[in-house]
């Protein structure tokens, strides 16, 4: 098998990251070489590859998907919002540019050969690419500086699927909607149709799939059914987890921010049989759980201030006072401390923090990125992160989290600037012992409960979708002679008929 083939959907969060991970593990349990690619994300999720690059997260599990280590060319371009009109350009891994929608907008010319270059690296190293659109292509306000849905279809000739959401309601609609407000040349390159989340009798479905198939010359290759513990880490805030409230003995808090990133750091805890984790903005949440996680943010003044305003301050220092534990990831630890100093992310120069932390923070024009591993003596157990910053924090009293001197620990208090250290099962186990003595943490390791939550993702594709058809479309690419539906032409007769 050889070939690429992009995944699109009819809106954002219509299942494009699930449907695009599913088929790399499909295609990985046939034998065949496959890489996932991401011309453009916007994601405040991120990890870093082992060159040292930042890519976004959804594009790093399906590496693992495939069976792959993440590479920076998985996504060229990831776009990270800092606040409500500003976002944090990153290109090939590196921090490029700080934009508005207009002024990335004017980028677009130079960052396409970077994206095309890019997905032909992949197709010129592995016998399949995998492709995921954003958001929807028929976002047709954007259409002429698209470079991640029909833009890279026509550059590379990728054949198009098209994922819809039936959960949400107008699912005919939306797929059907979708292809004609696509140009003719665009409309050539939607070969068919997945529809995601079905709950029910598939017969009932099945003439709607016929008439969509008579009106658009389209076939649907398959229903995915609503599978309700089906997990994906998530590309940004639209679809924050739910952990079950099933075996509680320890109830997590996550304070929702506004700029919330990397919030997939509690996944872990999320797989932890007896943990219940709950997003959050309200001060009694932050009061009553057994922990509390002020969680990473793109846009850490900004959010220090919305925390503020809320009152949440006052819930985090009550809780400060009466001994009961609080963990700060990365922006959050920042927040915890003593005081900003912030002239890159923010502009507002120093701030004074929560002062529950004894450090301070200095922010820096360049981004640290690197992969870390260490031992924390203080819960006598190993650790291994990431860290995705421009801060840069200075403790000037308490203990450090880990060896020599990340991290800070003073009282119920502790922060660390490492992502993913909730991942490294001694660690994460050894942290929620020391804050529930009672707690009897899972034997299951986190990345094996990945690996199987990987493998569903592949059950789907082999088991609800024509993997024949599949498999051909990704072989012979874009079909020939697809018809186009003339919706704007019969419009324009219906009126001069009417006139």
């Amino acid at each position: 098998m050889n070939g690429a083939l992009l995944v699109c959907g009819t809106h954002s969060d219509a299942g494009k990251s699930v449907v695009t991970a599913g088929i790399c593990r499909w295609l990985r349990r046939q034998g065949v070489s496959v890489a996932p690619f991401k011309a453009q994300n916007m994601a405040l999720n991120s990890v870093v590859t082992l060159d040292g690059g930042e890519i976004g997260r959804a594009q790093a599990v399906q590496a693992a998907a495939a069976g792959l280590e993440p590479e920076t060319v998985m996504n060229p371009i990831l776009i990270k919002p800092s606040g409500e009109r500003h976002s944090q350009v990153i290109v090939m891994g590196r921090p490029y540019a700080d934009a508005d929608a207009r002024s990335y907008g004017a980028m677009k010319d130079e960052l396409r050969p970077v994206a095309a270059r890019a997905l032909a690296d992949l197709r010129a190293r592995y016998d399949v690419v995998v492709c995921e659109g954003a958001g929807s292509p028929a976002e047709i306000n954007l259409r002429a500086r698209d470079l991640t849905n029909m833009w890279l279809a026509g550059e590379a000739g990728l054949p198009v699927l098209l994922v819809a959401d039936i959960d949400r309601g107008g699912v005919f609609a939306s797929l059907f909607g979708t292809v004609a407000l696509l140009s003719p040349q665009d409309q050539a390159h939607i070969a068919g149709f997945i529809i995601n989340k079905f709950r029910g009798d598939l017969g009932i479905l099945a003439p709607g799939l016929d008439d969509l198939h008579r009106r658009t010359g389209r076939p649907t290759l398959g229903v995915l059914p609503f599978a309700e513990d089906l997990w994906m880490d998530t590309e940004d805030s639209v679809a924050i987890p739910e952990a079950p409230a099933a075996g509680g003995g320890l109830d997590v808090a996550v304070i929702q921010l506004r700029w919330i990133s990397n919030f997939t750091d509690v996944d872990a805890l999320i797989a932890e049989p007896g943990v219940r984790v709950r997003f959050t903005r309200s001060a009694v949440d932050i009061e009553r759980a057994d922990l509390v996680i002020v969680p990473g943010t793109k846009a850490t003044v900004e959010d220090l201030g919305r925390l503020r305003r809320a009152g949440l301050d006052r819930a985090l220092h009550r809780r400060a006072a009466g001994g009961r534990p609080i963990l700060g990831i990365c922006g959050g630890y920042q927040l915890l401390g003593e005081s900003i100093d912030d002239e890159v992310e923010s502009r507002r120069g120093t701030i004074a923090g929560l002062g529950l932390l004894p450090i301070s923070t200095h922010f820096e024009p360049d981004k640290v990125l690197r992969r870390r591993t260490g031992h924390s003596a203080w819960l006598n157990a190993d650790a291994s992160g990431y860290e995705i910053r421009h801060g840069r924090v200075e403790r000037h009293g308490g203990a450090p989290l880990i060896d020599p001197d990340e991290g800070c620990v003073a009282g119920s208090v502790i922060g660390t600037s490492w992502h993913g250290a909730l991942e490294h099962d001694a660690f994460r186990r050894a942290l929620l012992r020391h804050f529930s003595p009672t707690f009897v943490p899972g034997t299951t390791p986190f990345a094996a409960a990945r690996e199987t939550r990987l493998d569903a993702l592949g059950d789907l594709i082999a088991h609800h979708l024509d993997t024949t058809a599949l498999a051909t479309l990704i072989d012979r690419g874009v079909p020939s002679e697809l018809p186009t539906i003339e919706t704007e032409v019969r419009g324009l007769a219906a009126l001069r008929d009417h006139g």
